[in-house]
Parts: structure tokens; sequence; C-alpha cells
């Protein structure tokens, strides 16, 4: 019986552990509350967490398109997926440093970008 009543108390311990890090995982909050979108659509925003001025994306238009503004994050609800650039005309890399960089922001996705996004183009 000694051995049955420590292999439930194991099962219990184990399932407590479990249920706490389930709630831990569902009560963790971002640390700004973000509104997101409930139709399709694709923005640009001036500031984090999709704030500030926003600029419209022409999901039609695989060309290369310069933000009037830098952007600091974006929201793509949308079917298509969108390259953002830290440069100008769509050109790969960091800012001032060549290289082959470039956010991939994904259908049905919002980011907040290391550096100012400068440039995008829609793909897929």
């Amino acid at each position: 019986m000694a051995i049955r009543r420590k292999k439930s108390l194991t099962s219990g311990a184990l399932a407590v552990a479990g249920a706490a890090l389930l709630v831990g995982a569902v009560v963790a909050q971002p640390a700004a509350a973000v509104d997101l979108p409930h139709e399709p659509v694709a923005y640009f925003s001036a500031g984090e967490n999709l704030t500030g001025r926003q600029t419209p994306v022409d999901i039609g238009n695989a060309d290369c398109h310069n933000l009037s503004e830098p952007a600091l994050s974006a929201v793509n609800f949308t079917a298509s997926d969108i390259k953002v650039y830290y440069n100008r005309d769509c050109r790969t890399g960091l800012p001032d440093k060549p290289n082959d960089w470039y956010y991939a922001l994904g259908s049905l996705g919002w980011a907040n970008f290391a550096f100012p996004a400068l440039s995008y183009r829609v793909v897929g």
C-alpha cells in the first residue's frame, strides 16, 4: 500500500504542478495591451504596440512600397505575408549595415520591430 500511496501522491503532485503552470500561462499578460482588429486589415503604426499614426498596406500590390514615415509596429490580419525592410526601396539589411535581413510579418499576426521599418513588399 505504501507504494500505491506514494505513486498516488506523485501523480497528484504532478497534476497540481501542471495546473499551476497552465494557470500561470493563461494569466500571463503582455506588458501593454494591444487592441487588435477584427476584420481583414493590414497597417503600419508609427509607435510601438500599434499606436500612433497608421499607414495602410496595399495588400493587392506586390511592388515595393516606401513608408511615408518610419513604423515601429504593424498588424497583418490578411491572407498575405508582408516582408518588412529596415531600409528604403526594400533593400535588405539592418540600418546602415548591408546584409540579407528583413522581417517576415506573417498572415494573421502583429509585431513590434527592433528597428524602424522603412519599406515593405506584400508576398503570397
